[in-house]
């Protein structure tokens, strides 16, 4: 065998070993979780007492088995769930397993080796290999919760694997794998997501959906209009209904009237509405600027919830 046939299976040998032990490292915090009728779900001890998975694959609240790395059965609670980002709290109580080593999710690039790693049947670890295809800012899901940022890979996510964590090379969990959140792709929910929403999670049981109680939509304003009103944008967003017991009406905004800055942002689509509205904003006030008969008018709006 030639020197150079030797050192390319020395590195590819390192290479194999570094990623096992890898999956090893993530393996001590993976737990399999055992909420629905089919095979375990994965799930990531994210404190202690506390372990992470996805929300869709909870179909059983009040029968949640979590099964540890050693074999044990332990009796879980549902602390809270999230179905906007996918993501369901569990409080499990005796459960001597370590905290997962928590990466980075936003440190992570395209072209980067990735690992999904879980324990589906609750048995011994799998795992997946790939890379990650493609990162993007954040998001709003299909059921309307805000993700920090869209991690695509092109991991193979077999049955059992939702719930279980990304991991990458050096064995932290950069996130949480679901195939909950679209169809056909394998997406992961980023550790600031995870944090943000289980902190919530732990401390209310809920996550706060904010609310003003109108519709909203598109719509040009003239250039003369944009001049007069000292207004940069090119369009606002006009109020189509108003529920009459909602925060927005109980601010005096009125059916017609063109949104054009909330909280001092210049708002053109309702996206950005989405964005400014965080559960945080829930119960607080903020600045609204309408268009009213031609003149700009300035509202107070208490931010209510969404029930």
């Amino acid at each position: 065998m030639s020197t150079g046939t030797q050192t390319s299976s020395g590195l590819l040998a390192g290479l194999s070993d570094e990623l096992a032990n890898a999956v090893a490292r993530a393996g001590k915090s993976i737990v399999a979780v055992r909420a629905r009728r089919h095979v375990a779900a994965g799930g990531v001890v994210w404190a202690p007492g506390v372990v992470v998975t996805t929300d869709h694959v909870i179909e059983q609240e009040d029968d949640i088995t979590v099964i540890l790395p050693d074999g044990q059965e332990k009796k879980a609670t549902l602390a809270g769930r999230d179905p906007g980002t996918d993501l369901a709290v569990l409080r499990v109580e005796g459960m001597d397993v370590p905290v997962a080593a928590i990466g980075d999710s936003a440190a992570l690039r395209v072209g980067q080796l990735a690992l999904a790693v879980s324990r589906p049947g609750g048995e011994g670890l799998a795992a997946s290999i790939g890379i990650v295809s493609a990162i993007s800012g954040n998001w709003r899901t299909w059921k309307g919760g805000l993700v920090d940022a869209l991690i695509r890979t092109d991991l193979t996510l077999y049955p059992g694997f939702s719930g279980g964590p990304l991991v990458d090379a050096a064995g932290q969990v950069v996130g949480l794998n679901t195939s909950g959140l679209s169809r056909g792709m394998s997406l992961t929910i980023p550790t600031a997501t995870i944090k943000r929403v289980s902190d919530a999670l732990l401390s209310r049981g809920r996550i706060s959906r904010p609310y003003l109680g109108v519709g909203l939509q598109p719509v040009k304003l003239s250039s003369d209009l944009s001049k007069r009103l000292e207004l940069s944008q090119e369009s606002g967003l006009i109020l189509v209904t108003v529920d009459e017991a909602g925060p927005g009406a109980k601010g005096g905004l009125l059916l017609g009237d063109i949104l054009v800055t909330l909280a001092e942002t210049a708002i053109e689509d309702t996206a950005q509405v989405q964005q400014i509205l965080s559960p945080e904003s829930v119960g607080t006030e903020v600045a609204i600027r309408v268009i009213r008969g031609g003149e700009l008018r300035t509202l107070a709006i208490t931010v209510g919830e969404r029930e």
